[in-house]
Parts: C-alpha cells; sequence; structure tokens
C-alpha cells in the first residue's frame, strides 16, 4: 500500500476536523458527502482566490439555482 501525500491545505482540514466533538465532525463529514455528490464527481482545486470565470459561474449558477426557487415557490 502507497502512502497517500496530503497537500497543506488537506493537511490542516483533517486536523481541524480531528479536533471537533464527534457529532460535530460527523456534520461536517456529512455535509462534505453533499458536496461532492453536488459537483457531480468534479475534482476540487484548492485555491484562495477566485478567477474571473470563477466568479461568473459562480454567479450564474446563483441566479439560476435563485430563479428555480423562485418558479417552484420556496
Amino acid at each position: 500500500m502507497e502512502a497517500m501525500i496530503l497537500s497543506a491545505n488537506e493537511e490542516s482540514l483533517i486536523k481541524v476536523v480531528r479536533m471537533l466533538p464527534p457529532d460535530e465532525a460527523e456534520k461536517v463529514l456529512v455535509w462534505a458527502q453533499q458536496l461532492t455528490d453536488l459537483g457531480g464527481g468534479q475534482r476540487v482545486e484548492w485555491s484562495d482566490s477566485w478567477s474571473d470565470d470563477d466568479l461568473r459561474d459562480a454567479t450564474a449558477a446563483s441566479l439560476e439555482r435563485f430563479e428555480q426557487q423562485e418558479r417552484e415557490g420556496r
């Protein structure tokens, strides 16, 4: 079995989750799985900044979601 090499961000995330009480850590893991499901298997790239394309994509997705909720009466 090969050892997995984690980035600094991944190591930081694991450290934070390990510091949480078990029930809170479980909530974080459930939330992370929900994000994975919503992402449809797309790879997540770590970054502290957003490109112009990222901002446009996020804005378009937010507006689409808002309009969908409006149509559904939520």
